[in-house]
């Protein structure tokens, strides 16, 4: 017996309830990206204070420090997130093998907590741990080794899971069958997971591509990124009259964010077929 068809009111006032989270969408997000879009594709005349709409915003963000600040920030969000992914991976193994559930639990917590631990708090951490005078670089002598905490790897280590899925059915008919462990991590584990891993390694390069307070703090403009160009660009530190070039950086920025956004959308419901 089939259902009967949704009635009309209730259809309506399903779209009634989404109102208030539609209208909060266009005033925190549409309004400033319409900003965005028309501050990056418009320049003022300086001698009649005119304005126009021009390519030129976005052609400068693509060229000199600004092309060298867009592919540093890509660089460093490509291998944080490699070095989190691959350590994630072994990390999430070790505790999901283990036989203490207190461990698993605590590991848990603590990631819930630290994922939201970033910013200025998070660069005095590492500047108290790692930096030149930190704990562990005056123990270990690390200064004399030629490390320093402010630098592009200082960084990369700065901004540094599904395994619950696995079924164990799957590993004892692997061992059943004669595969060894790596057969069946290549043939079994990997496979199922590799949606599951591109995607948070997507994740993982979309907030070290964005991040600007932990890098401000602990580096300020000596490592070339994106955000910190924004910044100087916007309150004019190197050049005066450069906020449309800010803005057409911010539209590089939205442009790469966009790109992670496509990447990631089908491997999520990739994964969540495979492990649900």
């Amino acid at each position: 017996m089939s259902r009967p068809a949704p009635q009309p009111r209730r259809r309506s006032a399903a779209a009634l309830a989404a109102v208030p989270l539609l209208v909060f969408t266009a005033l925190c997000f549409g309004i400033p990206a319409l900003a965005m879009l028309n501050g990056a594709f418009t320049a003022k005349d300086p001698t009649t204070g005119a304005s126009h709409y021009t390519t030129a915003n976005l052609s400068a963000s693509l060229q000199g420090a600004y092309l060298t600040a867009l592919a540093g920030s890509v660089k460093l969000a490509a291998v944080s997130a490699g070095a989190g992914a691959v350590l994630g991976l072994l990390l999430a193994q070790a505790v999901v093998t283990a036989r203490f559930r207190a461990l698993r639990e605590a590991v848990l917590a603590a990631s819930g907590v630290l994922a939201d631990f970033g910013g200025v708090p998070l660069a005095f951490a590492f500047v108290a741990t790692l930096g030149n005078a930190g704990v562990i670089t005056q123990h270990l002598h690390l200064t004399e080794n030629g490390w320093s905490l402010y630098s592009f790897w200082g960084l990369v280590i700065t901004y540094r899971a599904a395994l619950d899925g696995l079924r164990v059915q799957w590993r004892e008919a692997a061992q059943n069958n004669g595969a060894t462990a790596w057969q069946y991590w290549r043939y079994v584990a990997l496979p199922v997971l590799a949606p599951s891993l591109l995607g948070g390694l997507v994740l993982l390069f979309g907030t070290a591509f964005a991040a600007y307070a932990t890098a401000a703090a602990m580096v300020g403009s000596s490592v070339p990124l994106v955000t910190l160009q924004i910044a100087d660009a916007l309150s004019g530190n190197v050049l005066v009259g450069q906020a449309n070039t800010a803005l057409a950086l911010s539209l590089d920025m939205v442009l790469v964010a966009g790109l992670v956004m496509v990447v990631y959308r089908p491997l999520q419901r990739r994964s969540a077929r495979w492990l649900d």
